[in-house]
């Protein structure tokens, strides 16, 4: 594999689960050899494929795969960019922590259900028929769909369409999620997209951004404060959720001279997590070191639910971007990074 800072020329091998439509489990692993920046998604005979261009400014990705169990987008071990822990569970029924993973109807206990919703637990499906979206040139893209069933009006009890397009080109991964309310009344929810980024050495991140904004302190009762520091740093435990955050909040990772720029819509709150030494060696699907090379910032709708009447569609969008950090003196300039004159 060579590697020059903007490009990786390599055919990757990755991992696809094959999975049996008549049973809601991951049966086997079948090795794969593709072109890097191309999704694959596998269900049984189904295997769809797609290269797309590039772009000397951006950090290409490497080829991710689409879990069909919780609608987990995952990446391969080599340089990654989405962190998934050594100690995840790959199990029926169990949700995967690492890469970027959908929390719905509810987010971390922020209700009386499962933490955080039942959706990342569910076989999804592949969509064969998505509504419209705009054109997704150069791309490669897979669409998956979520309904709700029986079982699951016993834990939340309203129906639902929960759809997942994923769009992968040079340098940028794209998720678009929508909920659709086909019940016969309206209900409200929570959403987010966690984001497991993968970092060199978490006290050598910091996250711009979210400075001045309130926030929700889940490690004090929820207590709510303003952020003062100039930018997000880590010495320990941090589990908050950020308010009214921007469009754009940048992840930077100083020892790889590397910056996550992430870019949403529809979800105006940010939520940031770690869980340091002492919590990571308390979770069982978890290393004891893992926390030093991970980071979690999570596109979100937490503070005001989102309402839906029947037959309303809510999406959101969000855009993960990799680029290359510049520095002078030593520190990199947000404003580049954020897209500010």
């Amino acid at each position: 594999m060579r590697m020059d800072g903007f490009g990786i020329s390599v055919r990757l091998s990755f991992f696809v689960p094959q999975i049996n439509q008549n049973r809601s489990h991951v049966l086997g692993w079948r090795k794969e050899k593709v072109q890097p920046n191309s999704v694959r998604f596998r269900r049984n005979k189904y295997d769809g494929q797609c290269n797309s261009g590039r772009d000397s400014e951006l950090i290409p990705w490497k080829s991710p795969f689409v879990w069909c169990a919780g609608g987990l987008l995952e990446n391969e071990k080599r340089e990654e960019m989405l962190f998934t822990t050594n100690k995840a569970l790959w199990k029926p029924g169990k949700p995967v922590r690492g890469g970027i993973s959908i929390c719905f109807p509810q987010f971390s206990n922020l209700g009386s259900m499962e933490q955080p919703g039942f959706v990342r637990n569910r076989m999804w499906s592949l969509d064969s028929s998505p509504s419209p979206l705009p054109p997704a040139n150069n791309q490669s893209t897979v669409d998956l769909m979520l309904k709700s069933t029986e079982e699951d009006l016993k834990s939340w009890p309203h129906r639902f369409e929960l759809r997942m397009r994923i769009s992968l080109s040079a340098g940028k991964l794209t998720v678009i999620p929508r909920v659709r309310n086909t019940d016969s009344k309206a209900f409200s929810f929570t959403f987010a997209l966690c984001n497991y980024l993968s970092v060199s050495d978490i006290s050598e991140v910091r996250v711009e951004g979210l400075e001045t904004l309130d926030y929700f302190d889940n490690l004090l009762q929820r207590e709510r404060y303003t952020e003062q520091a100039d930018a997000i740093t880590f010495d320990g435990e941090i589990d908050r959720v950020y308010l009214y955050t921007p469009t754009k909040i940048a992840v930077i990772d100083h020892e790889k001279k590397r910056t996550f720029v992430l870019r949403k819509e529809g979800m105006p709150d940010a939520a940031v997590w770690n869980p340091w030494d002492k919590k990571a060696k308390a979770i069982p699907d978890f290393g004891d070191e893992d926390y030093k090379t991970m980071l979690c910032v999570d596109s979100a709708s937490l503070e005001t639910p989102i309402a839906l009447k029947p037959c309303e569609e809510w999406k959101g969008r969000q855009e993960l971007t990799a680029v290359s950090s510049s520095y002078c003196s030593g520190q990199l300039d947000p404003r580049k990074v954020l897209g500010f004159k």
